[in-house]
This record gives structure tokens, sequence and C-alpha cells, in this order.
């Protein structure tokens, strides 16, 4: 097979206004579990019960220790770019008879899944080294975009200070291949913030399995009882939650009642929202009043 990112690198990019376009967050979501012939089903928003009271705590987890961070939809708004690549090259190799995937079929197939994972959905006649190569050359594409185009989730700066004022460990966990995580990491100018960074791929078993997050844990030497997860994906909270942690859910994408189902926690629209830092506050109280007690 030839090299499909060579052809396509030099004459696809990301249309200007392709962000504000995509319809991922919120959508309603295609059960095609198979490729086959993919429809635009009618958009619809998904709202929360307003009658519904979300606790949003995480007072339990003092004195806070670490923080743990998915990167793709977590740090940066990344799927519409991952989205993008996708759906131009398996255009190319005729997938869905040239038929081009929906967001409705990306959220429900490909996002937040690993690699391996990925191949034996979208391909799975195809040789693993035959679906690897495009896995590969898909990869290079979303670098390619990612390099003029990645831009982080509001008030992540702000977070990050926050962290660090109050010297708690910090790890990067992610089902990314490793050139993608750290040329991310790199270009939100975050490679110093980081202490650890824990490869789905490099481990036993990626997400949604807990190996990534316990290994995290391990290297920071922090407890599962004094930390806590941010994702935005369904595979990442189901692999948070199953390593014994809290998970606070961003829906920079993925429908909320998708994120809540997984067992978020809670459910945060970006790191500007009111409800973090209401939880943050109040997690640093009881971290006092334990010190004071004590």
């Amino acid at each position: 097979m030839h090299s499909l990112v060579s052809l396509q690198l030099c004459h696809y990019r990301l249309p200007p206004d392709f962000l504000s376009r995509t319809h991922l967050q919120g959508t309603k979501i295609c059960r095609e579990n198979l490729p086959g012939v993919v429809t635009a089903s009618p958009r619809m928003t998904i709202s929360t019960n307003s009658n519904m009271e979300e606790r949003c705590s995480l007072s339990s987890l003092a004195p806070l220790e670490a923080i743990l961070f998915d990167i793709d939809g977590t740090l940066c708004d990344s799927d519409p770019l991952h989205y993008f690549a996708f759906r131009e090259m398996l255009q190319e190799v005729g997938f869905n008879g040239g038929v081009p995937i929906t967001e409705e079929f990306f959220i429900e197939n490909i996002s937040g899944r690993h690699n391996e994972d990925i191949c034996h959905i979208l391909f799975p006649d195809w040789d693993i080294k035959k679906g690897l190569k495009f896995m590969d050359d898909k990869e290079a594409m979303f670098r390619k975009l990612a390099s003029e185009q990645l831009k982080p989730v509001n008030g992540l700066g702000k977070l990050c200070k926050w962290i660090k004022d109050h010297g708690l460990k910090r790890a990067a966990v992610t089902n990314a291949p490793r050139p993608n995580a750290e040329l991310m990491i790199s270009i939100l100018g975050l490679s110093d913030f980081f202490e650890v960074l824990v490869i789905g791929s490099e481990c036993e078993k990626a997400k949604p399995y807990p190996d990534p997050y316990l290994k995290a844990l391990q290297a920071l030497k922090a407890s599962p009882n004094h930390t806590f997860v941010f994702e935005d994906s369904v595979s990442g909270i189901k692999a948070g939650v199953a390593a014994g942690m809290p998970v606070v859910g961003i829906t920079t994408r993925n429908p909320e009642d998708l994120l809540s189902k997984a067992g978020a926690t809670f459910l945060i629209k970006d790191f500007e929202d009111p409800k973090l830092w209401t939880a943050l506050e109040e997690l640093e109280r009881e971290a006092i009043g334990a010190t004071v007690t004590a």
C-alpha cells in the first residue's frame, strides 16, 4: 500500500471554519459497531436532566496528592483534527464505498480507542500490519494538522498554575501514540509541567483497562485515594474509575449522557467551569480542616 500521508499532506488542510462547523458535541449517536453504509442522522443536542442534582465534590480526596490528565480532548480539543484526518484518509481507501464517515460514526467507533482496536473495527478483513500502516499514516496527517491548529482547552493555563502552586504531582495518561502525545504536550507548552507521561500501548493493556492509570500512580508514588483524573472519553473514564479514582469528565466533544454512564463523578465544560473551582475550593477547605484537627 502506498503511503497515504505522502499523498495527502501536500494538499489537505483543515478548512478555517471546520472546528466551528463540527457537531461532535451533543450529537445523536449511531449504534453501528461495524462499517457499513453510514448516513447522517438528524442533529440532536443532549441536555442534562434539570431535575437531577449533580453533586460536584472531590472533598473525600483531601489531602490531594496528584492529578492525572488524558491528552486528546482533555488538554486540547483535538477530536475535530482526528475526525478530519480519518474522514479524508478512509475516503482515499474506499471505506464505506467512498462515502465519508459521519461524526456520529467517529464518536461511536473511533474516539478514545487504542489504534489496534480501531483497526479491528474499521478493517476486520485486513491484515493487522496493513491496518497499522494506515493508522501510522493517519497519525502523521494528524500531527501535521496539530502543529498548525492545536489549541488548549479553555482555562488550562489557570488550572496548571493552581496545580503547581499547590505542589501537586501530575501525569499525562493517553492512548495516543508517543509521537502524538509528545507533540501535543510540547505545542501546549507543558513539556516541563508533567512529571510522567504514560502511553497506553506501552502498558499491558490500554484504556479502557486501568493499567495506564495504575502505572501513572505507581510512577508518581501517589495513592488513588488522594488522586483524581480529567478525561473526555468513555474509554478513559472507565479506565480511571477501574483504577479506583474519581474522574471529572470534560464535555469538549463527547455526549454528556455517555460520559455520565461511564462513571464520571461530575461533568465540566472546560477548566473555567465554576463547578470545577467550587470543588477544588471545597477540597482545599477539607484539607485545611483536617490539618487543624490533627
